[in-house]
C-alpha cells in the first residue's frame, strides 16, 4: 500500500492537523505493515499558485522558460505521486471558513483533465475512483451539522465535492473542532479525534 501524506498547516509543531495526520499515518502503518509513505509538506516546500504557463502545459503547450519547465516537471511529479497512492492522508485545517491556500495550490496540481477527470457528453467523469482519502480536519470553532454557522463550512464540503468530482467516494473526516474555544476543549477534541483514528481499519 502506498500512502500519500499531505500537510498544509502553517503552525508547524503547534498544528493540530499535523498531529492528527501523523497519527493517521502511524495507524495505517500498524494495520498495514510495509506500506510506503510519500510525504509533501506544502509549507516547508511551497509550490505556489498555479501560473498561466503551468496551466497551458496541461493543455500540451510546452514551456520555453527553464524556470517554468522545472515547475512543470514538479507538477508532473506531484500528480504522479497522487496517482500512485492507494490512500491519501491530508492535514486540512480550516482557515477563514475554507482551506489554506497552500492546500488549494496542491489541489490545483491534481485536478488535471484527462488524468484525474474528463468531460463527456453525459457530464464530468472522475478517473481515479478506488482511492481512499482520510482528512484530519481541524477548526477553531464549531461548524459541523447542527451548528448555527454550519453554512460557513467551505472546508470539508469543498474537499468532499472536489474528490467526489475526481471519482473518489471513500472519504473519511477525522474532525477536531472548537480548538480555539478553550484549552480544555482543544485537549478534549484532539483526544476524541485520536480515539477515532485508533478505530480506523485497512
Amino acid at each position: 500500500m502506498t500512502v500519500l501524506h499531505i500537510d498544509a498547516s502553517i503552525l508547524n509543531e503547534h498544528s493540530a492537523s499535523r498531529q492528527l495526520s501523523a497519527a493517521i499515518v502511524n495507524r495505517l502503518s500498524q494495520i498495514v505493515p510495509g506500506r510506503k509513505v510519500i510525504r509533501h509538506d506544502l509549507v516547508t516546500e511551497p509550490i505556489g499558485h498555479l501560473s498561466t504557463a503551468e496551466f497551458f502545459a496541461y493543455q500540451g503547450i510546452e514551456p520555453q522558460d527553464d524556470e517554468v519547465k522545472q515547475a512543470v516537471a514538479r507538477n508532473t511529479a506531484i500528480l504522479n505521486d497522487f496517482l500512485a497512492a492507494d490512500v491519501v492522508v491530508i492535514g486540512a485545517p480550516m482557515y477563514n471558513f475554507s482551506l489554506p491556500s497552500q492546500l488549494r495550490a496542491w489541489l490545483d496540481r491534481i485536478a488535471v483533465s484527462g488524468k484525474t477527470f474528463r468531460y463527456t457528453e453525459q457530464g464530468p467523469e472522475g478517473l481515479v475512483g478506488g482511492k481512499r482519502v482520510i482528512v484530519a480536519s481541524t477548526r477553531g470553532g464549531f461548524y459541523s451539522e447542527g451548528s448555527p454557522i454550519a453554512f460557513l463550512d467551505h472546508q470539508e464540503t469543498y474537499l468532499r465535492g472536489f474528490f467526489g468530482f475526481l471519482g473518489i467516494t471513500d472519504i473519511t473526516f477525522v474532525r477536531a473542532e472548537g480548538l480555539a474555544i478553550s484549552a480544555e476543549n482543544r485537549t478534549a477534541a484532539i483526544n476524541s479525534a485520536v480515539d477515532q483514528i485508533e478505530t480506523l481499519t485497512a
